[in-house]
């Protein structure tokens, strides 16, 4: 079966609406020798890459390559295509991602090549932490792919929210979740400690519930079945997928976690994540916060 089809019996077990968006250690392992097939790791604290990795995987480095620092917005077109072209990834591969804190920056990418067109993305259940745990091969050595002729799609704005939207949302009273800490959702704090962008208030936005990203997994860094998912966003939140949902957090790298788990999961229609997140919304002159 082509990488780009699989649907595994163990996640599928666990009723996902979309069950073919993630893949397993296991599936990773024995797929890294398949020619279609590009392992990017995309970790918070990049520097881990270069602790070890899995065999062939390439290592992004999220600030430097996936955003756009001097405009504070996304990398642009032309830059995901030199970086593509550079790691060898041609439009036609599947794309595995996979990384650190439960694969926060690796939702994140996945939205980024979501955004930008790529049509083959899947995530490694559990991400990095997992792959160590298990005792699988690592290794220091970078990948010598030869360069590839890609071409980027899209912008595809449909995953994607702007403050506009967001305002649009909390005037019609449209699901906003808020996938910071509670401490973060209160005002308590403006960001975790020893992170640099920030926003000049704390509190979050009028009508958004609040449900931390970590809700979604399970101790070993696994998502949660889709009826504990259910659970977790639909009865005790009243997260239903019969409305527009925004996700946001601080700089859209959580939120892109949850953006996939309603999205890919739960199969909710219409999902964007607010990449702007509180540090955009904290820090605009005239928005209303509660705390």
């Amino acid at each position: 079966m082509p990488a780009n089809t699989t649907v595994l019996p163990e996640i599928a077990a666990r009723g996902y609406a979309r069950p073919e968006s993630l893949v397993t250690t296991q599936w990773v392992a024995d797929h890294l020798d398949g020619s279609d097939l590009k392992v990017v790791e995309v970790d918070v604290d990049s520097a881990v890459y270069e602790d070890g990795h899995i065999r062939g995987a390439i290592g992004w480095n999220w600030q430097t390559q996936l955003m756009d620092g001097l405009r504070r917005d996304l990398t642009s077109k032309e830059s995901l295509e030199k970086l593509l072209c550079e790691g060898g990834i041609s439009n036609d591969d599947t794309i595995v991602l996979y990384g650190d804190n439960n694969n926060w920056f690796a939702a994140y990418a996945y939205w980024l090549l979501e955004y930008y067109g790529h049509k083959n993305l899947r995530l490694m259940d559990g991400g990095r932490v997992k792959w160590l745990e298990e005792g699988r091969e690592i290794t220091r050595a970078h990948p010598q792919n030869p360069p590839s002729d890609y071409r980027v799609r899209g912008s595809f704005e449909g995953v994607r929210a702007y403050r506009q939207e967001v305002e649009r949302a909390v005037k019609l009273g449209l699901p906003l979740v808020d996938v910071r800490s509670p401490d973060e959702y209160t005002g308590k704090i403006i960001a975790p400690p020893g992170l640099p962008e920030t926003a000049q208030r704390g509190g979050h936005i009028p009508g958004a519930r609040n449900v931390p990203w970590s809700s979604a997994v399970n101790e070993d860094g696994t998502f949660k079945s889709r009826a504990e998912l259910e659970q977790v966003y639909y009865r005790e939140q009243g997260v239903a997928g019969d409305t527009q949902v925004i996700t946001y957090c601080r700089i859209g790298e959580r939120s892109s976690h949850t953006w996939f788990v309603l999205k890919y999961l739960l199969g909710y229609s219409d999902v964007k994540n607010y990449d702007g997140s509180w540090t955009e919304w904290g820090n605009l002159v005239g928005a209303p916060i509660a705390k």
